[in-house]
């Protein structure tokens, strides 16, 4: 149900938001949001075609007079993050969200809300429905399977799109005009453990850990955020006769891991002196984790298990843990100190049966500099004797900051906001850099409202910033 206090203003594009909250869309998934486009489309009377891969483009003629304009193509992604806290019964390939507006924030109720890339689709629609619009010819472009590889932009046919022009609304701050976007790598790590049945006069635990804040692996790896497998290993350290069962943190390789469990058994003991350590150790994490993951909850509680590594093997899972990088790794010398050059999210780690499985990425502007890097997670691979998967490969957009559209842009923002916009790139993978590699020659830029906690729980987005966001979309395609 529409909460009573849901935006009014700019009607269609709320509309049309709430509309898209109410169709599951997880990544893959996105035929019934992508048949929403159609039939609003095909009512209207407009054009449209698909790839192979899924991707839409909806063809929207020129408003009158405007014929003779160059193409605008206006991309957005169909696909959303879908992560919800422990405590929230949810399905998200069934169940539409719950919306709720807290101190000007539409949110969803303990879940991911999908403005990202949602609110840009939002507008891409009501630029196709509102007939009062003055604007050039308009190529909607709909990418799929973004969320995880950026899949659908990776495998577009390059000819379903003429436009030279194309401006992206996936960006998350308002007021900011991006130019550029990193690019991405990443692997799933695989090896096979021997198992054993359980020794005599040991005790049988589940450690689990919940509450951190987690978030977007590159636009949020810069603040410190805690990493629930790290955490997780820190936990165990020190742990008499420790041997893994089961060990289940992280969600996917865009997103910072915020909550896991692990099963174990230990020496007779191990249990109450890992117990009395365990809030000595909060206390120390939250001396200096920030503020966002004040909510961090461990809990130990006794388990059943059946089968479990050696020490020996426990203890190499452990030092992988250990020694796995994590987090922001290089800053830009010339942007903003919050602008990140390079970085690596450790993702997930999964041990079952013996079966362990690590998921990693790291983004970067000049994948040169990633090189050490790579070379790093791939030593330790063969350290470890992983054996390496390729699981994201994305190429960056390199920013251009002499782009005739930033030019316009920047003085028309400037005209009706009385400031200058921050010229920005951002740490994280947009479409754009994938489709600049496909169509070389088409001038591109991104902006959106204001999001927060994109890729987690807490996504929220501003609504202050949606009205100018739009005001500012409608005056800049009138001028193009």
């Amino acid at each position: 149900m529409k909460p009573a206090n849901y935006p009014l203003e700019p009607a269609q594009l709320w509309e049309h938001f709430y509309q898209i909250t109410r169709i599951p869309r997880p990544s893959r998934q996105e035929a019934a949001v992508r048949q929403y486009v159609i039939d609003l489309a095909e009512r209207d009377g407009h054009p449209w075609r698909t790839d192979e891969t899924g991707n839409l483009l909806v063809s929207v003629p020129a408003s009158e007079g405007r014929a003779d304009r160059p193409a605008v193509v206006i991309q957005n992604h169909l696909d959303m993050v879908t992560v919800k806290t422990g405590d929230k019964d949810h399905d998200f390939s069934s169940q539409p969200l719950s919306l709720q507006v807290v101190d000007g924030w539409l949110r969803a109720d303990r879940t991911t809300l999908g403005a990202d890339n949602g609110v840009g689709c939002a507008a891409a629609l009501a630029l196709m429905t509102d007939e009062q619009l003055v604007h050039p010819p308009l190529e909607l472009l709909f990418t799929v399977d973004e969320e995880t590889g950026l899949g659908g932009a990776l495998n577009l046919d390059p000819s379903l799109i003429t436009g030279d022009l194309m401006l992206n609304l996936d960006t998350e701050d308002w007021h900011e005009l991006y130019v550029g976007c990193a690019g991405a790598g990443g692997w799933e790590l695989r090896r096979s453990f021997a198992t054993n049945p359980l020794a005599a006069d040991t005790e049988q635990w589940r450690l689990s850990l919940s509450g951190l804040a987690g978030g977007h692996s590159g636009i949020q790896i810069h603040e410190q955020l805690g990493n629930a497998i790290k955490l997780l290993g820190q936990c165990l350290a020190d742990v008499p006769g420790l041997q893994l069962a089961d060990f289940d943190a992280g969600l996917a390789h865009n997103v910072i891991p915020r909550e896991g469990s692990v099963s174990f058994v230990c020496a007779s003991g191990g249990g109450a002196l890992l117990q009395a350590r365990l809030q000595e150790l909060q206390a120390q994490w939250l001396a200096y984790l920030p503020a966002a993951d004040s909510a961090l909850v461990l809990a130990l509680d006794p388990a059943s298990v059946a089968q479990v590594l050696t020490q020996a093997d426990t203890q190499l899972v452990l030092d992988l843990i250990a020694l796995f990088p994590h987090g922001a790794l290089a800053y830009n010398l010339v942007q903003p100190a919050e602008l990140v050059d390079l970085s690596s999210n450790f993702a997930r780690l999964r041990l079952s049966g013996g079966e362990l499985m690590v998921e990693c990425s790291y983004r970067f502007f000049n994948e040169d500099q990633s090189l050490p890097l790579q070379q790093q997670v791939l030593g330790l691979a063969r350290l470890f004797g992983l054996r390496e998967t390729v699981s994201v490969s994305y190429p960056g957009w390199q920013p251009d900051f002499d782009s005739p559209l930033l030019a316009r842009a920047s003085a028309l923002h400037e005209q009706l906001f009385g400031l200058r916009p921050a010229v920005k790139a951002i740490h994280a993978g947009l479409e754009c850099g994938i489709l600049k590699g496909k169509r070389p020659d088409m001038d591109i830029l991104s902006f959106g409202p204001t999001i927060r906690g994109a890729h987690s729980p807490t996504e929220r987005l501003q609504i202050e910033t949606v009205a100018p966001f739009w005001q500012f979309l409608t005056a800049l395609l009138t001028e193009l």
